[in-house]
């Protein structure tokens, strides 16, 4: 059969509120292109503001949803919301950076149940928190990432060990990490420290996220594997949505 790339340009959502100000955004058109020139991937991207996303129907017909990094974003529900339905409609989903962080408080509220759990950068008075700031903040630093064998993560980047770069002050706390597993989450990247780096949801097409930002390896020219996957999966999510059913 013909390579679904080849024939199908799929819908990306940019969920996130655009700034000149955040590098991730500005490297996104560079990588759409490098998809393009490199890997006969053709993504057609709409920008989808989170309050914009508080909406259901915003990210209907679309193929993929990439949570980027921004954040505090304008809109907390609406980031959650972006997560929720990529979930429960097998989008392939990424989220990266503040992606990572809401996707896996999602997570915990929706199908765990812990509805009370909070994001310390959107409410820092609150008792009960997910996302706490990092002891060390990890703006502009590199890490090592160590991956977990047969998983997704593992797959797509071909390694069980990967140097990554970041940019946050928000991770994973620990106190609530056995819930999460016990209702199917997978912590499949952790650095040196043993602290979460990576999370994807087994059953899923391509549920994938990760506290680095894959956006800001290499120059732009070449496109890192995380997101590659992604773009791929949307791609034979397109190509799915489009063909033939028969009766």
């Amino acid at each position: 059969m013909p390579q679904p790339g080849n024939f199908w340009t799929a819908r990306l959502a940019l969920v996130g509120d655009r700034s000149p100000g955040v590098r991730a955004h500005a490297r996104i058109p560079e990588l759409l292109d490098a998809l393009v020139q490199r890997d006969q991937l053709a993504l057609d991207a709409y920008w989808i503001p989170t309050r914009e996303a508080e909406s259901g129907g915003s990210l209907a017909g679309f193929d993929a949803v990439w949570l980027v990094p921004g954040s505090p974003y304008d809109s907390e529900a609406g980031a959650i919301a972006a997560v929720r339905t990529a979930r429960e409609a097998g989008i392939p989903f990424l989220g990266t950076c503040g992606g990572f962080q809401h996707a896996v408080l999602e997570f915990a509220r929706d199908v765990c149940g812990l509805v009370g759990l909070e994001h310390a950068e959107n409410q820092p008075e609150a008792e009960d928190l997910l996302i706490v700031p990092l002891a060390c903040s990890l703006v502009g630093h590199e890490g090592a990432v160590t991956v977990e064998a047969g998983s997704l993560a593992e797959r797509v980047l071909g390694a069980e060990r990967t140097l990554e770069r970041y940019h946050c002050s928000y991770g994973l706390g620990t106190p609530y990490l056995d819930a999460l597993r016990a209702h199917g989450l997978r912590f499949s990247g952790t650095d040196d420290a043993g602290d979460v780096r990576i999370a994807e949801l087994p059953g899923h097409p391509f549920f994938l996220a990760t506290l680095f930002q894959p956006e800001l390896a290499g120059d732009g020219t070449r496109v890192h594997p995380i997101i590659r996957a992604l773009a791929a999966a949307a791609v034979e999510h397109a190509a799915k949505s489009s063909a033939p059913t028969h009766t």
